[in-house]
């Protein structure tokens, strides 16, 4: 599969559907990894956090999570061909589940929102086969103890919604215990999806302002990661077009 890369990350070019049709034939062809989804912010957040670099590098696919990489990736000959939201491979992935019998472990958030998602997602998708749900609220010490659930429940994939980078660590950590043949990390999505954060009108998702909608909802827990990261961005996308032209992208 073709990939863009935009400074320190190499992105998939894949759409929404082909995501979730690289996920059928992933898990029905018994191979074992992981799709991170990627934005502005967890981009910036990989040049100073090695982990997450290494984890990210290390993915089975990567999607851009994110309007401004895929303007990002217009610069060049083969551009991204669209934003993959963790939101959406969340339902998407469910339904994939449902019509192929994949059993989903749903990880993370608190216990009344986790618990309000796997019954939306169940609603939604009839005969949605859920293994297990669990809060994200646990320790290091407790850690083990999740991943072996998670491997007893026979689930086939996992979705972690914990927040960068604990949701990465735990994965990692656990990954030989945990069985899964797909995880995905999701960040805030479980909260959208009970409805806990309001997600911003596809409007100002197509103009690639969602990040704008969700800083004035939580201003004083997002005002540093959204406009230090996205200011980080531009000034690194800049360097980077103009040290090498629009034809090359160095990290």
């Amino acid at each position: 599969m073709k990939s863009v890369r935009i400074l320190n990350c190499d992105l998939h070019a894949v759409t929404l559907e082909g995501t979730t049709d690289w996920a059928r034939e992933w898990i029905h062809g018994g191979r074992r990894g992981y799709i991170c989804t990627v934005n502005v912010a967890i981009l910036m957040m990989m040049r100073s956090d090695r982990k997450l670099q290494g984890f990210v590098d290390r993915a089975a696919l990567v999607v851009a999570d994110g309007q401004p990489l895929v303007w990002a990736s217009q610069l060049q000959d083969d551009p991204l061909p669209e934003r993959v939201t963790g939101v959406e491979l969340v339902d998407e992935l469910c339904a994939l589940a449902t019509r192929e019998g994949f059993g989903v472990y749903f990880l993370g958030a608190k216990p009344a929102i986790i618990e309000t998602v796997v019954q939306r997602l169940a609603e939604r998708h009839h005969g949605l086969k859920v293994c297990g749900i669990s809060d994200g609220y646990f320790d290091a010490a407790e850690a083990p103890q999740r991943a072996q659930a998670i491997r007893e429940s026979g689930a086939n994939i996992l979705i972690v919604g914990m927040g960068v980078p604990l949701q990465e660590e735990f994965i990692e950590n656990h990954w030989d215990q945990l069985g899964v043949e797909l995880a995905i990390p999701v960040g805030g999505s479980f909260d959208i999806i009970a409805g806990a954060t309001r997600r911003a009108p596809v409007w100002l998702q197509r103009i690639g302002m969602e990040w704008l909608f969700r800083l004035i909802q939580e201003p004083r827990r997002l005002w540093k990661r959204y406009l230090v990261t996205n200011t980080q961005f531009i000034f690194h996308l800049l360097r980077s077009v103009a040290g090498s032209g629009l034809g090359r992208w160095l990290s």
